[in-house]
C-alpha cells in the first residue's frame, strides 16, 4: 500500500519561516504549491510544509526519527540553529527539539548511542 505523508507547520510570516526551515533542513524547499506554502521532501513520499495561517501559528508539533542524530544536531548547529530542548527517554531513545520563531516545534529523535 503507498503512503504519502505531507506534514504541514502554520506559520505567521512566510519569508521567516522560509529562511528559519531551510537552516534547520538544511535545504530549499522542493516546491512551491503557492504563494502561501514552501514544501520540503524529507524522504520518498514524506514531507513537511509551512502554510501562512497566522491563526494556527505556533501549535505543531512534529518529530524525525533519524538514523544519526548526533550529525543531524552537528549540521543544524552549523546553520547556526541551537535546540530548545534535549530529552533522553529510559530507552536510551534521545529527542532533540527546535522552536520556530512562532514557536512550533520539530524534534529529532534517534536511538540510544
Amino acid at each position: 500500500m503507498a503512503l504519502d505523508l505531507f506534514a504541514g507547520i502554520p506559520v505567521t510570516h512566510y519569508a521567516a519561516a522560509l529562511e528559519w526551515y531551510e537552516r534547520l533542513l538544511g535545504s530549499p524547499p522542493a516546491f512551491f504549491p503557492n504563494d502561501t506554502e514552501a514544501v520540503w521532501e524529507l524522504a520518498e513520499h514524506r514531507y513537511v510544509y509551512i502554510e501562512v495561517r497566522p491563526e494556527h501559528a505556533g501549535h505543531a508539533r512534529n518529530t524525525l526519527f533519524v538514523g544519526d542524530l548526533d550529525a543531524r544536531v552537528a549540521q543544524i548547529a552549523g546553520r547556526g540553529l541551537d535546540p530548545t530542548a534535549r530529552e533522553t527517554y529510559s530507552n536510551g531513545v534521545r529527542k532533540i527539539t527546535y522552536r520556530d520563531p512562532d514557536g512550533n516545534e520539530t524534534a529529532f529523535g534517534g536511538a540510544s548511542t
